[in-house]
């Protein structure tokens, strides 16, 4: 009678989850239908697409980064569905305890995998709830990459996958004690000793295999209702969304923004676009891609995407994690209503006012104006792309900060104020600071040598265009490096030319504030000038101009070969062009610039440089490469006031300074800024050395190259 009772109610808490679960697949995919069409590149290369989603989710090459977290998880989610076969097993034991899988179950190579899975699983489940007790913000007493996690989701999850190894061991040590267990004590040691010390008694082996059971369907019916638990929903949609990522090869290199699209998922032509029908960025949680949503749905709350965060970690407002939370939340909330067709305009017998109020939600406003982002949130990013980077699931948070920022820039005319001036100054100058063109030139009569212009066409037997940048040519500190590279590729015999008062902006800090329309003009007189120009090469200082020039200009029709100058500089010195012999005995720390680094995976040249100079000690920052530290300039935050928390460019100093350098070497114009305000302001403290100065990777290899030694620092302007 027992087990008749048994196998009822197992076999009703199957037939209500699988039910439940189905119903919410259902619901998951009309939820992620509601967004907009996804461009077709994500739709195609079907082969990289399914290998790399292979590699990626079966190699746990994203996951494997956090050391033992990784290799945790990664038998955590094989269990998931190797022990599928003990659940079908557990089915057939509360009706008969004696039963067995037919075929396999006495294989021991059977016997050996499902003892070696549940086991490391087991540990390391203990171990990740162990490490989420010991790493949450109460225990360290500071930010912790669980804050703003829906903790019970994740101790459920925990609790139920705990529940279910210790299941299948009890299980197979009761077995062992019945005598009726197939395999040798060399393959499965952990079952035969727990049936050493186990009864074998036949109701409670059917019991532990309900208990098991019922457990697991229930977690099914579970994430059926509580669509939103990420933590649990990864299991199925975190393949989909690898699959679907925006680099086809598997590369986390974010390169270019996002484009914008028009209604029908192809890129938005500002001359044909119609504002009432094509989407100017995100207004709405339904005007994100349906890649949007999935991302969203995806979010796993592990918070590696916060504890990288730069605006986190110095106290701005900005989470990662968070904002994905609310935006899935805000998403999931919304969508049963738009599915029925209702609008913040329907009427209100037919919706209601509290479902009129969460439709009419806006997605980005204030506290008082119910908005779902805040916008100190949305302005706190500087596209550095560290949440990208760490993310194991591939949600793409950059790209929907983009996206909602080009709206309230566009449509709302609402952003930080100091980003007016930055926007009146690229339209009617062509650069930042609102300097004249023929300034671009002035850095050209401190040399020795001359530097060809372009007048018309590129110069005959020219190797590169030098894309000297904005601040290379107009900031006093930037214009040091511009030099010193022009002086190294004259050295090496590099025939190169520059575009003086022809050359305009990128338009990359525009974009990255959100205003696509003055980024496109930008772009497209600077690709008309190239192109007219004859330019099929080009060496860019600035890893801003590298990426945009290189990564966002073939969109426009701009196709160039563009290489940064530590790397053309890093292959003439190992071609023999360039000798570095005046040792620079020097402890130096270098910083990888947001936009080479994560963003153009560019991390070893500018450190074959510096191996290159003699005398030469490099220590690295805690914070280095892939995880590397923001400036805090990137995303046109350069020219925004930091007025929330700690100054990222003091925080990463502050973290520059734990290595006790002579030096800090970088290989971006901003970045130098950056840093040098910052070190400036620790020396006027005196917190800093007072020789302590902020160079490019070029100016140290001039110094070697040419025999120099250093001269007396002058007091660094202020920016221009």
């Amino acid at each position: 009678m027992l087990y008749l009772v048994l196998g009822i109610i197992t076999t009703a808490f199957a037939v209500v989850g699988v039910v439940v679960w189905a119903y919410g697949i259902r619901q998951m995919v009309r939820t992620v239908g509601v967004g907009r069409p996804v461009e077709a590149a994500r739709k195609a290369d079907f082969g990289r697409r399914i290998t790399n989603t292979l590699i990626e989710t079966l190699g746990h090459t994203r996951m494997l980064k956090w050391r033992w977290i990784g290799v945790a998880h990664w038998f955590i989610m094989v269990s998931f569905p190797a022990l599928v076969f003990t659940v079908a097993e557990a089915h057939g034991e509360v009706w008969d305890p004696h039963f067995h899988l037919p075929i396999i179950y006495d294989w021991p190579i059977y016997g050996v995998f499902i003892e070696v899975v549940a086991a490391a699983s087991l540990v390391g489940i203990i171990g990740l709830t162990l490490y989420r007790r010991l790493r949450g913000p109460k225990r360290i007493g500071r930010k912790s990459k669980f804050d703003n996690s829906r903790h019970w989701t994740a101790y459920y999850v925990e609790a139920y996958i705990i529940g279910l190894l210790v299941s299948i061991f009890a299980i197979r040590g009761i077995k062992v004690a019945m005598g009726e267990f197939p395999f040798p004590v060399w393959t499965t040691p952990i079952s035969h000793a727990l049936g050493a010390v186990l009864p074998p008694s036949e109701p409670a082996l059917a019991l532990i295999a309900a208990f098991k059971l019922i457990i697991s369907w229930v977690f099914f019916i579970v994430i059926g209702v509580v669509l939103t638990m990420g933590v649990a929903w990864h299991r199925f949609t975190a393949p989909i969304n690898i699959y679907f990522k925006r680099n086809a090869d598997g590369s986390v290199a974010l390169g270019p923004a996002k484009q914008m699209l028009n209604k029908d998922g192809d890129p938005l032509d500002f001359e044909e676009a119609d504002p009432d029908e094509d989407p100017f960025g995100v207004g709405k949680v339904e005007e994100f891609t349906w890649k949007g949503l999935l991302d969203f749905t995806t979010c796993t709350e592990c918070g590696r995407c916060q504890s990288q965060c730069p605006a986190w970690n110095t106290g701005k407002p900005l989470s990662p994690k968070k904002l994905v939370m609310d935006l899935r939340d805000h998403a999931y909330a919304k969508a049963p209503y738009l599915m029925q067709g209702l609008t913040e305009e329907s009427d209100e017998s037919h919706a209601g006012t509290d479902v009129l109020a969460l439709l009419g939600k806006p997605l980005v406003g204030t506290e008082e104006e119910g908005g779902v982002i805040h916008p100190d949130v949305l302005w706190s990013c500087t596209n550095c792309g560290a949440c990208v980077e760490q993310c194991p699931v591939d949600i793409e948070h950059v790209d929907h900060i983009l996206d909602m920022r080009r709206y309230q820039v566009m449509i709302e005319s609402s952003f930080p104020s100091e980003a007016n001036t930055l926007l009146k100054n690229l339209e009617n100058k062509g650069n930042p600071w609102g300097m004249a063109e023929d300034k671009r030139l002035d850095w050209v009569s401190e040399l020795d040598f001359e530097v060809p212009v372009v007048e018309d066409k590129l110069p005959e037997g020219t190797e590169y265009l030098f894309w000297v940048g904005c601040a290379g040519a107009l900031e006093d500190r930037a214009k040091k490096t511009t030099k010193a590279i022009a002086e190294l590729l004259h050295m090496a015999g590099v025939k190169f030319a520059v575009l003086g008062g022809m050359e305009a902006c990128t338009g990359d800090p525009a974009r990255r504030l959100g205003m696509e329309f003055v980024f496109q003009m930008l772009a497209q007189q600077n690709v008309e000038t190239l192109n007219d120009a004859g330019v099929t090469k080009i060496v860019a200082s600035c890893p801003h101009c590298f990426n945009t020039l290189g990564n966002e200009y073939p969109q426009l029709g701009g196709d160039y070969d563009v290489i940064h100058h530590s790397q053309l500089l890093a292959k003439l010195v190992d071609d023999g062009r360039l000798t570095p012999v005046q040792p620079i005995d020097e402890n130096i720390t270098y910083h990888d610039p947001c936009f080479l680094g994560r963003h153009n995976k560019v991390y070893t040249p500018p450190r074959d440089i510096m191996a290159q100079v003699p005398g030469v000690t490099t220590v690295e920052m805690h914070r280095h490469k892939e995880r590397g530290f923001c400036c805090g300039a990137g995303g046109a935050r350069m020219w925004m006031e930091e007025r929330i928390g700690k100054r990222i460019n003091t925080e990463r100093v502050d973290e520059a300074l734990t290595t006790d350098p002579d030096t800090v070497s970088t290989a971006c114009p901003f970045c130098q800024v950056m840093l040098g305000d910052a070190i400036n302001e620790k020396k006027s403290k005196g917190e800093a050395k007072e020789g302590l100065e902020v160079v490019d990777v070029s100016q140290l290899l001039l110094r070697s190259v040419k025999g120099e030694k250093p001269t007396p620092q002058e007091p660094e302007k202020e920016n221009v």
